[in-house]
């Protein structure tokens, strides 16, 4: 029965965002983490949907990715009945 295995409490959300560093496509995922938990709780994974670079004079100046990050939200029913 699938409702046994389903926590109705328990939402994700998906948000889409833009990163970048002058390191890395890893680092401008980091940063894209580190920036988003400053105001999202309860991040669960990212995704890196496109990567991109900037350069400049045959070098590479910067790592850009649109990444989509998934994280929980709380179900109003339950945050009103764990007060």
């Amino acid at each position: 029965d699938i409702s046994r295995n389903t926590n109705l409490s328990e939402f994700l959300k998906v948000l889409e965002l833009m990163a970048s560093s002058t390191k890395s496509w890893e680092d401008a995922a980091q940063q894209a983490v580190s920036e988003a938990s400053k105001t999202l709780k309860h991040i669960r994974s990212v995704y890196i949907k496109e990567h991109s670079a900037v350069v400049n004079k045959n070098k590479i100046v910067e790592y850009r990715i649109t990444a989509k990050l998934s994280f929980e939200i709380e179900n109003a029913a339950a945050s009103k009945s764990k007060k």
